[in-house]
């Protein structure tokens, strides 16, 4: 099997960039993501259609057939029953979730409207959560047959201790972080200085 395009980026320029950044000289202490979780709920008060057709796109985005998530309480307020299903899940590990991330990174998120990168909030514990509001920015997804637009929320599990090193992985890999107002200040700076460098010149 061809090793997927995001795994050979992570083996020949990820890892020797964290190493160096980092001062890591044990290839076993270098952070690698272990694993991408894609939940998407659809509440309590949905019919048996639409849950097949979440499970059904959910499959088509991730490659993979997705679990059930049940309620674990019956809550009068929200008519949800305990073990009502109320969503789906599926997890990714190895090849599968470096071909999904690829094509998140490489073909979903530029298909957002105006997208200006994606929020750069980890959760302190080296773990990246990204929410998404229409599932039919993925290539997998045909327009014809999409009778609604399905919310996701998309967690990716590295090995890091902390989110410096974690949103460095996820840097490298591709991923498109927004950027900070004092990193725009920066690189405002950082062109003007060269364009005074050139007219001096």
């Amino acid at each position: 099997m061809e090793t997927p395009i995001l795994k050979k980026k992570y083996t020949e320029i990820v890892i020797p960039e964290l190493k160096k950044k980092f001062n890591l000289e044990n290839i076993h202490c270098v952070p690698s993501i272990k694993k991408v979780v894609i939940n998407s709920g659809y509440g309590a008060s949905v019919d048996k259609n639409h849950i097949a057709y979440v499970s059904d796109e959910i499959t088509k985005i991730s490659g993979q057939h997705p679990v059930t998530t049940k309620a674990k309480l019956s809550i009068s307020n929200f008519k949800l029953r305990e073990g009502q299903s109320i969503g789906c899940k599926v997890t990714l590990r190895g090849n599968a979730m470096y071909d999904f991330l690829a094509r998140l990174i490489n073909i979903a998120l530029p298909c957002i409207r105006d997208f200006r990168g994606v929020p750069a909030k980890l959760d302190g514990q080296g773990n990246y959560t990204l929410g998404i509001s229409d599932h039919s920015i993925f290539p997998e997804v045909s327009a014809e047959g999409n009778t609604a637009n399905i919310g996701m929320d998309i967690c990716i599990n590295t090995s890091a201790d902390t989110d410096e090193v974690a949103k460095e992985l996820l840097s490298l890999l591709g991923m498109p972080f927004r950027k900070s107002s004092s990193e725009l200040n920066e690189a405002d700076d950082s062109v003007e200085k060269k364009e005074e460098v050139s007219v001096e010149a």
